[in-house]
């Protein structure tokens, strides 16, 4: 199995965020999230059960968790490791060109 995480983006702002499934297997899950220009619902806080490893390919975001003060600004190369339950939200994505994620969730 191959592919490009870059093949096959909207050339056009989408009304919905694109989830591809990469590879799963027993305890492991890799997609492939394309945004643009979503962000979280008002007051809602993913609270996975399993960990998660985040890199942001291309585009831009702003991230939040709920114990820190501060939001964090995301540019193409810059990671995450999400523990498990650590609430946090997508504040923004870049609406003037794709955000492209690569998300591994594993159980820890």
């Amino acid at each position: 199995m191959a592919g490009n995480l870059l093949a096959g983006l909207p050339v056009a702002p989408e009304a919905a965020e694109q989830f591809e499934t990469l590879l799963a297997r027993p305890g492991l899950h890799i997609e492939r999230i394309v945004s643009s220009g979503q962000a979280s619902p008002p007051e809602f806080w993913y609270d996975q059960a399993d960990a998660e490893w985040v890199v942001l390919v291309s585009g831009a975001a702003v991230l939040r968790f709920e114990d820190e003060g501060e939001a964090r600004q995301l540019r193409p190369g810059d990671w995450l490791h999400i523990a498990p339950h650590r609430r946090h939200r997508v504040e923004s994505t870049a609406a003037e060109a794709p955000t492209v994620w690569l998300a591994i969730h594993f159980a820890e």
